[in-house]
């Protein structure tokens, strides 16, 4: 019993990592040098632990973790395959989450 409880607890604080902090690294995975990936998971865990998500954000989270592609993460398809931009209004795939810089 005491050997199931410590088990438990281990597992309680290692815990496994939410749909939004794998969402964060997937993205961090796509830094361009070792040096910029650091600073993007520390950057990740201080935002994780001072903001953490709700329930809803996991499973926004976790709807756009599998169509993430860091080969298209500079196209407007792929900022908004991994939740950095919205989608266009009209439904074209033209500047999604752009910005003329105008009101």
């Amino acid at each position: 019993m005491r050997f199931a409880l410590i088990a438990v607890a281990v597992l309680a604080v290692s815990g496994c990592k939410g749909s939004c902090r794998r969402l964060a690294e997937k993205l961090c995975d796509c830094s361009l040098n070792s040096v910029d990936k650091d600073t993007c998971l520390r950057t990740a865990s201080a935002a994780e632990s001072s903001n953490p998500p709700q329930p809803a954000d996991e499973m926004n989270c976790s709807a756009l973790y599998d169509n993430c592609d860091c080969r298209l993460i500079d196209t407007p398809e792929g900022k908004v395959r991994c939740g950095l931009a919205r989608p266009p209004l009209n439904g074209s795939p033209g500047d999604a989450g752009a910005s003329d810089g105008g009101p």
